[in-house]
């Protein structure tokens, strides 16, 4: 009888022995997981194989700038057709503004086997609907991002270029509870198109006719049932030179995310070389603004990365 008392004793010992190092192994398991996330020695991109079950079979990178500032910002950037991740990134100049400012970035990146031209889905109803194909997708990274690198999730922002601008626009209608604010460059408005052959008709002439308000209403159509604000703000960029997306279609954007946001016109400044600047809201802080640039062709504007960020209240110096 002792030796089985002590027999029992000696299993519930094991037994909690077991269940201490399966907790350790666990927290082991985790930590490694964080340590996937440190900045690379190389100073790029991190591929992130695990984040949720990727409806839309995206891609996911990271850039985490060498200092990294816990609580800060953190920004979601789009590709344009054809480009990578990286090279959007380098290029228009998010990587220098991420390792200036220590603000992390979420790179989405599409494969040629979801789209030829490796185009972001924005026109296909079910890649940018709540919930679904590519818009979860990049939800998910999102929220994979908040947790492992202790970003803020009231200062979430998203940005992009061609069909990453016309996804940057669906998303923030599709999540507007997950992203403060936008910037769309060369995109198009939220309902423009829901198949390929629209998408080129509406990239090539911009439409269809509608009033602000009904453009408005595909805005909220795409958000959360009963979603009554607030809105993202939107900081909108257009070459009046592109001949890839008619320019008209920045306008159509402006309209439909300012009567989104209840506004009436906005007031419209020429710049210095030609560029015009038209916002909607206070002077100090307007809730959409719409740069149209006189010579900037089918790309993003070089330098406009700090005016973006000022207007979405980061300080890029």
């Amino acid at each position: 009888m002792k030796w089985s008392r002590e027999l029992r004793i000696a299993r519930r010992s094991l037994r909690t022995a077991l269940k201490a190092a399966s907790a350790v192994a666990s927290a082991n398991v985790k930590a490694a997981g964080w340590l996937e996330w440190l900045p690379p020695s190389s100073g790029g991109l991190q591929q992130v194989a695990d984040f949720g079950s990727n409806p839309g079979k995206l891609g996911m990178y990271v850039h985490v700038p060498p200092t990294l500032v816990a609580g800060g910002p953190l920004i979601v950037l789009l590709h344009g057709c054809g480009q990578s991740a990286a090279t959007f990134a380098a290029d228009a100049g998010w990587m220098a503004l991420s390792d200036r400012l220590g603000i992390p970035l979420v790179l989405p990146e599409q494969l040629g086997e979801n789209n030829r031209g490796r185009c972001f889905n924005w026109f296909r109803p079910l890649h940018v609907k709540r919930g679904f194909g590519e818009a979860m997708s990049i939800r998910q990274m999102v929220d994979a991002a908040l947790e492992r690198l202790d970003a803020d999730p009231q200062r979430v922002f998203l940005a992009g270029l061609s069909a990453g601008g016309a996804m940057t626009a669906a998303l923030l209608a599709a999540y507007p509870d997950v992203f403060a604010a936008g910037a769309v460059v060369a995109g198009l408005p939220v309902g423009a198109a829901s198949s390929t052959t629209e998408a080129l008709a509406r990239m090539a002439e911009a439409g269809p006719v509608r009033s602000p308000e009904a453009w408005a209403l595909e805005a909220r159509g795409a958000g959360p049932i009963g979603y009554t604000g607030p809105w993202p703000r939107v900081s909108i960029w257009q070459g009046a030179a592109d001949d890839v997306v008619d320019p008209g279609n920045a306008r159509l954007l402006g309209e439909q995310w300012s009567a989104l946001h209840g506004l009436g016109a906005g007031t419209t400044a020429t710049l210095s070389g030609g560029k015009r600047r038209t916002v909607w809201g206070p002077g100090d802080s307007p809730l959409v603004e719409l740069w149209m640039l006189p010579d900037l062709p089918h790309s993003w504007p070089t330098g406009a990365v700090d005016r973006v960020v000022q207007f979405w209240g980061i300080n890029p110096d």
